[in-house]
């Protein structure tokens, strides 16, 4: 038998290590969140498998194990792409696919282990736009996703200024990392940008420092963490934003933080 999907992860991560090589660098994670990808299936070692490749790739990715906590998650997320395994229990892929296609347009491939056509048929009628057999190579899985997003981005120009965000002054470029306020350059910290950028991506939605933290810094969050509280009250600062009635950044209190739409 072939290595499985994992050993050949490892293997390869390995290789890209000891040879000083391109490698996963959580550190890094902060600057590339423009684009969505959900990930579910219910067995861990493939989710984990498929977000480390993607992560390596610049991709923001969630990942679930349910379905029921996907779906919630798409209700207040944004999404910009979703791998869904077919054989979830309770709640198939199939079922989470129609659901997107009642409300959303965004590429969705399935993963399955099957590979009778008449599966493949019913994934595609149900409006999946790709079909990934198990095991797979991840490499080619994320070529198909950035396939299915170049796809996506020219048939819906709306989704192709995603890197740039221009509101009350305030001009954010996720490209070069360029953030002007009332055309004045605002030196900031990777950090300091990841945060400014998050928030602004989720402007009418408050956003907890539990989420942030997490989006941000990608480690779990402790409640004694005040870590994200210093760094929004130096953001503030280089934004001139007067502390107790800031124009961009609110506190929203015993909550978290919002940036007002």
């Amino acid at each position: 038998m072939g290595k499985s999907p994992l050993n050949f992860f490892l293997t390869l991560q390995t290789c890209r290590d000891e040879c000083g090589g391109i490698c996963y660098n959580r550190n890094m994670e902060g600057f590339f969140m423009q684009t969505k990808i959900l990930v579910l299936d219910d067995e861990k070692e493939i989710a984990d498998l498929v977000a480390l490749y993607l992560n390596n790739e610049g991709y923001e990715v969630h990942k679930f194990y349910d379905s029921k906590d996907a779906l919630e998650y798409m209700k207040n997320n944004r999404v910009d792409l979703a791998l869904l395994d077919v054989m979830m229990p309770e709640i198939s892929g199939f079922e989470i696919c129609r659901i997107i296609r009642e409300k959303y347009m965004f590429p969705v491939i399935m993963l399955t282990a099957k590979v009778e056509d008449v599966d493949k048929i019913q994934g595609l009628s149900l409006g999946a736009d790709d079909y990934i057999t198990k095991p797979f190579n991840p490499l080619e899985l994320v070529a198909r996703v950035k396939a299915q997003l170049r796809r996506y981005k020219k048939y819906n120009p709306s989704q192709e200024n995603v890197n740039v965000i221009d509101f009350k002054g305030l001009i954010i470029d996720n490209d070069s990392h360029r953030c002007t306020l009332y055309d004045e350059v605002l030196n900031l910290t990777p950090i300091e940008f990841s945060i400014l950028w998050y928030l602004c991506k989720n402007r009418g939605r408050v956003i907890t420092s539990e989420e942030l933290f997490e989006a941000v810094w990608k480690e779990k969050y402790f409640d004694s963490n005040n870590t994200v509280m210093v760094h929004i009250r130096r953001l503030r600062e280089k934004m001139h934003e007067p502390p107790r009635n800031p124009k961009f950044i609110k506190t929203v209190w015993g909550v978290g933080y919002q940036i007002e739409e």
